[in-house]
């Protein structure tokens, strides 16, 4: 009986979290082979002020919150410490913008794998809470590219 209560405390205390920043259409872009690094895309509303602060995955080495941005007619990816969620507004992860960015992958990502991935947001008390999504990898076709590992510079 206390394993069951333990359980529903830990899918309550998980469901409550993910209450306070909902999670819609999480996505990674599928890969070729020998492809190192890939994206993961969403759409976050948080309920209250908070960010999100780290991401992480068993299917890369490496995980990091990215932005793309145009600096002097150059597109450029670089790693942010955190991406701000103000309450209440969408913020869009997604190809050409922010993105969380899976490098050092272990092996290929296809189309139809269901890829984890559990982010980390970071509330206005510095209280620190973790989301698992399952995020299905969609297909290469008609979507902007991502550079590839030898062209992904920090700035």
């Amino acid at each position: 009986m206390k394993q069951l209560m333990s359980i529903a405390l830990v899918a309550l205390s998980a469901s409550a979290w993910a209450q306070s920043v909902d999670i819609k259409d999480p996505w990674v872009r599928a890969t070729v082979a020998q492809q190192k690094a890939t994206g993961a895309f969403m759409q976050l509303t948080a309920k209250a002020d908070s960010k999100l602060v780290e991401a992480k995955s068993p299917v890369a080495g490496v995980v990091e919150i990215h932005e793309m941005a145009m600096d002097n007619n150059v597109m450029k990816m670089r790693q942010i410490p955190g991406l701000a969620l103000p309450a209440g507004k969408t913020v869009d992860l997604k190809p050409g913008g922010y993105h969380v960015m899976l490098m050092d992958l272990k092996g290929q990502v296809k189309e139809g794998d269901v890829v984890p991935v559990t982010l980390v947001f970071e509330g206005k008390d510095g209280k620190r809470e973790n989301v698992e999504i399952k995020a299905p990898a969609k297909p290469l076709a008609n979507m902007p590219a991502m550079p590839a590992q030898g062209e992904h510079k920090h700035q």
